[in-house]
């Protein structure tokens, strides 16, 4: 991106004018290096978003923003009802709720590393992954519809974890007002045995080493220590999410002239929050959210019986499970006034800073755990939201490294044995059903995690807590 069409508000503060029809100004949150890294379509993205009707603030961009559908990925944009705001399903994404569960384990490294491969083993037997994967779990259409109304708070009930785990999820692993009636029939079909999976794409299980700590009293909090192993799963809502997302967006590419809204770009097809569509979207998401929150928790439920095997010692708690692809209803001060907004956060994550009400009573004093992805031989790293991130793009913050090679690109410069033999020189181990899929997310293809979360971190999003390398990596 040429940063010469950008006003730098700080070394990690960009802003683009208002032109054209756009409403309110662009912010992209980032260094130097990463902006110029940004494709030019992040620019041309941004600014679009900050064309729709209703939005407040600015268009956001994060540090790992990259070209998305509609809005770029890593694209934050909150919207007042009240004033003819609306609601984008590309604003969402079609992975609805995809996100990042971390889980304690009580190990060390050192009771790991003698039975490094068969925990690879175990995991990769027990945790179904890849395109189209299925599990044991077949849901009946009332079993459905109550997952989709009852998210993790329903797969506890059956059974798939405990209550506690409920405590350290984003909604208390339940997402209020899912209309499962929004869903469709094809819908809820393509879920009906996905439940528990992985999927594929950037999806994994890790299982991950503490190799830094940059804040002793945050770390101290979140229970992690150097050399301690921790396990962190990043999945969405599957087919059932997808499909929500593809049918809404047909149905705002037909309805948006109807409400005398003009599109820049036919991909951020959106609908007034206050029409049947966008309330109809609103429900059918919810519930989109919901199956992604019982998908992570089915999926620590498994992972809990695998490690056992292992490691009956093991206690597999949970630290905290935050999602992205997200339209959350909030309030917010704007201009010194609270005030109630949708927003939509595409490839961000919620970073909500100390004191907020929706947090844990032993976490709300220091702010939420943001969970930040690496890339299956990369970093992955935990931060914390400040209260001057809640002033700054809704309390949002990044949510990975953000790609910097199309999969096709990276298939063509990688050999999935290949990525996998040098990994494991580097003592990692890849499990994956799929070599085209590990090629696809070779570390190379994707932005260095680490200037990401040092944007995050330097630009007020979020701070630095403790970074994590990773010694198992299961990869659909």
């Amino acid at each position: 991106m040429d940063t010469s069409k950008l006003l730098q508000r700080s070394d990690f503060e960009w802003q683009i004018e208002p032109h054209g029809n756009m409403r309110v100004p662009a912010i992209i949150f980032a260094s130097e290096s990463l902006v110029q890294e940004m494709d030019e379509k992040v620019y041309e993205q941004v600014c679009n978003v900050a064309m729709l009707p209703g939005i407040v603030g600015a268009s956001y961009a994060m540090p790992d923003a990259h070209w998305g559908y509609g809005f770029p990925i890593g694209g934050v944009a909150a919207f007042d009802a009240d004033e003819g705001g609306v609601i984008s399903a590309g604003g969402v994404g079609f992975d609805i709720s995809c996100g990042v569960r971390t889980l304690h384990t009580g190990l060390t490294l050192e009771q790991i590393i003698p039975l490094q491969k068969q925990m690879a083993d175990v995991l990769f037997k027990n945790i179904p992954a890849g395109l189209g994967s299925t599990g044991h779990i077949h849901l009946n259409p009332r079993e459905m519809d109550e997952m989709l109304s009852g998210g993790a708070c329903w797969t506890v009930d059956q059974g798939y974890g405990l209550e506690e785990d409920l405590r350290r999820t984003e909604e208390q692993g339940c997402m209020a007002g899912a209309e499962p009636d929004q869903v469709s029939e094809h819908a809820k079909q393509r879920q009906r045995n996905e439940m528990g999976t992985l999927g594929s794409g950037n999806h994994y299980l890790e299982v991950q080493k503490v190799v830094e700590i940059y804040n002793a009293e945050f770390a101290e909090t979140f229970n992690l220590h150097l050399n301690d192993i921790k396990i962190s799963i990043h999945c969405g809502s599957r087919g059932l999410g997808h499909q929500i997302g593809t049918e809404f967006l047909k149905k705002m590419v037909v309805t948006a002239p109807g409400h005398g809204i003009t599109l820049p770009d036919r991909e951020l097809a959106c609908a007034p929050l206050n029409s049947d569509v966008g309330r109809n979207y609103l429900g059918a998401m919810r519930a989109g959210i919901n199956c992604a929150l019982a998908n992570r928790q089915i999926i620590t439920h498994l992972t809990r019986k695998a490690v056992s095997r292992l490691f009956p010692e093991a206690s597999l708690e949970m630290l905290y499970d935050v999602s992205h692809n997200t339209c959350k209803y909030e309030e917010h001060v704007v201009d010194g006034a609270a005030r109630k907004l949708f927003v939509h956060r595409k490839g961000a994550t919620r970073a909500f800073g100390p004191g907020h009400a929706s947090l844990p009573d032993d976490l709300r004093s220091a702010g939420q755990p943001v969970l930040i992805g690496g890339t299956m031989g990369t970093a992955s790293y935990i931060l914390v939201g400040t209260g001057e991130s809640m002033s700054q793009a809704w309390g949002s913050a990044c949510h990975g490294a953000g790609r910097s090679m199309s999969r096709r690109q990276a298939k063509r410069t990688w050999r999935g044995r290949q990525v996998q033999d040098e990994l494991a020189a580097r003592g990692i181990l890849i499990r994956s059903p799929s070599q085209r899929g590990i090629a696809e997310e070779a570390p190379g293809a994707y932005k260095d995690v680490s200037a990401v979360v040092e944007a995050a971190d330097r630009a007020g999003l979020a701070r630095l807590v403790a970074r994590l390398e990773p010694l198992i990596c299961i990869k659909g």
